[in-house]
């Protein structure tokens, strides 16, 4: 494999990081300002950040209802994910699966060592041997990449903007200054403008990442026309699949490999570049492949 560092996905996470922490710092000013019960708040968000780094595979896992697997269960999808994953030089990551009829995959772990590859019984339905194999190589491309632990990350500090916003209130603790209680409502409305920013960023990162690990998937397997025509037999039967199941595992998007939009709010909030974009840059690729 001749894999290549996307400086461009590199510095993109880099900036992300960089925007998001300084926007945080303002924010928890404010919140020194705003709340009473900081020391909780600090605590709180301190507990979650930690349950976060070090438990994100099993509670994204735990969130789409899949578990891992043994080789004996399931030993065709091992040997698949144990020979990309030499292919890759990354360690062999857990494989899991999710009972699950919409098509689609993710990886998730803070690191290449703490990672876990995950399908649904209907991607596996749906795809041919290589078709399979190319999805997977984007999974892994992603671990390579670290990109998995940023959004992580990234996910994180959205979250606890979103959370003040529907319960900072409770933290008020009725304080008072010059017989006005301290106003938690500036307070609540700077966390939505920071959550605002946050989500913005995130996705902007996001759409980048995707075409980053098409690319790195394409040059894990050499076949970049079999993860073409993956994305557009899983983008195909995605209409086909209940509202119900989609909307049970929307909140994955950012990790899954085509987006579940759920009407135009989804749409206009996704966390992927469209389908037809991702597939002209795999054919450009192979098309360069074919040219050496």
């Amino acid at each position: 494999m001749e894999w290549q560092t996307d400086w461009g996905l590199r510095g993109r996470m880099a900036l992300t990081m960089f925007l998001l922490f300084a926007l945080y710092i303002v924010f928890l000013g404010v919140l020194v300002v705003a709340f009473e019960n900081l020391a909780l708040i600090v605590v709180v968000m301190g507990l979650f950040l930690g349950a976060q780094f070090f438990f994100s595979d099993k509670l994204a896992l735990y969130s789409m209802g899949a578990r891992t697997v043994e080789p004996e269960e399931y030993p065709e999808l091992h040997r698949t994910v144990d020979r990309l994953a030499q292919q890759a030089d990354l360690p062999k990551p857990k494989v899991a699966v999710a009972d699950s009829r919409v098509p689609n995959a993710f990886a998730t772990g803070r690191s290449k060592d703490s990672s876990a590859v995950c399908v649904t019984t209907g991607i596996m339905d749906t795809l041919e041997q290589d078709e399979l194999e190319g999805v997977l190589a984007h999974e892994l491309a992603h671990i390579k990449n670290r990109d998995v632990m940023v959004m992580t990350i990234a996910s994180f500090l959205s979250t606890i903007a979103f959370l003040i916003v529907r319960w900072g209130w409770l933290f008020s603790g009725g304080r008072e200054r010059g017989g006005q209680q301290v106003p938690v409502i500036v307070a609540i409305l700077i966390s939505l403008v920071v959550w605002i920013i946050s989500f913005l960023l995130i996705r902007t990162l996001s759409r980048y990442r995707e075409y980053a690990a098409d690319r790195g998937g394409a040059m894990i397997t050499g076949k970049p026309a079999a993860l073409a025509n993956a994305l557009m037999k899983i983008d195909g039967q995605m209409d086909k699949v209940p509202k119900d199941d989609m909307r049970d595992q929307a909140e994955m998007n950012a990790f899954f490999i085509i987006p579940i939009n759920v009407g135009w709010i989804g749409r206009l909030a996704s966390t992927h570049p469209s389908t037809e974009k991702r597939i002209d840059r795999l054919q450009d690729l192979e098309r360069e492949l074919e040219g050496r």
